[in-house]
């Protein structure tokens, strides 16, 4: 009960954005917001969060055990996603969203629920990871809708937010002190971008329509973030690691979030069906909601 109330104030801003574009409509522009959170706070965010806390070995593994698991699925969705949709568009869409989850916005505030506050650390650069597969691998595949692969790879780069992370981590590495006041404003820019983001999610949300939801793409995207995704990280887990059980805990429920936000913005810039990569995420997002019982019992019941 602990872990669902938590949840349930972080879709208050969703529900914020979604009131928001009800009453004032065409006074507000998604696509102006997107480009404020793309541009300009998200990579405040990423700057931020891989600033946070000191490089060390401890925190190394979880995000690349994490990368592993995705790229594993990726290669079964490579396998069998062109049998499935016989559109280009909805086969991109497939393989751009379904592996990316919502692990900063509700990762971090769940981690905290389930395993009070010494899982930040964890959730925080496991979001990392998360966010470095969103702006590579999910950007190609949004990309190649418009582009060719090279451009695809070119565009990659284009994004902000890679040039921050760099930057952020080679300040992290030579241990180049952040003044008191700039961290401040820094953080400052951080929750801004986490909150912007729910709203926009919440916009686009208006715009969706129960009666036109893409079912088959929505359902195949659920069934590999929901199911395939975290069954293949427990197969690793409990067969190829020694984790100790909170940090295992936390990976199995950091690929069990519900799709991220961020795949609105990545469908908005590329010019690809928006609306239907909002409406997969509110469907993946109800599933997560009727599912998350189950997964704790999951996690408890498995990882020891």
């Amino acid at each position: 009960m602990e872990a669902i109330l938590s949840v349930l104030p972080i879709y208050f801003f969703i529900f914020l954005g979604f009131i928001a574009k009800k009453k004032l409509q065409t006074q507000i522009d998604e696509k102006t917001l997107v480009l404020i959170s793309l541009y300009y706070l998200q990579p405040i965010m990423i700057f931020w969060g891989l600033t946070k806390e000191p490089l060390n070995y401890e925190f190394i593994f979880s995000p690349i055990f994490t990368i592993i698991c995705m790229l594993s699925t990726l290669g079964l969705m490579l396998l069998y996603s062109k049998f499935i949709f016989s559109s280009k568009t909805d086969n991109n869409i497939f393989l751009a969203t379904a592996l990316i989850g919502n692990t900063g916005n509700l990762g971090i505030p769940l981690g905290i629920a389930l395993f009070g506050e010494q899982s930040v650390p964890y959730t925080s650069i496991i979001n990392i990871a998360n966010i470095f597969f969103m702006y590579t691998v999910s950007i190609f595949f949004f990309a190649r809708e418009q582009f060719n692969f090279w451009q695809s790879i070119k565009s990659i780069f284009k994004i902000p937010v890679i040039w921050f992370a760099v930057f952020a981590l080679f300040i992290n590495y030579y241990k180049i002190p952040i003044p008191k006041e700039f961290d401040f404003a820094l953080e400052m820019g951080a929750y801004s971008a986490l909150t912007l983001q729910l709203m926009i999610f919440g916009t686009y949300l208006y715009s969706v329509k129960i009666k036109a939801i893409p079912w088959k793409l929505s359902l195949h995207i659920s069934f590999v973030k929901h199911i395939l995704l975290p069954v293949i990280g427990l197969i690793l887990i409990i067969n190829f690691t020694d984790l100790n059980s909170m940090i295992a805990s936390i990976i199995i429920m950091e690929l069990m979030v519900p799709l991220a936000v961020n795949n609105v913005n990545f469908s908005v810039i590329y010019n690809v069906k928006s609306s239907d990569v909002a409406a997969t995420i509110l469907v993946s997002s109800a599933i997560f909601v009727l599912l998350l019982h189950f997964y704790i019992e999951i996690i408890d019941y498995f990882i020891k």
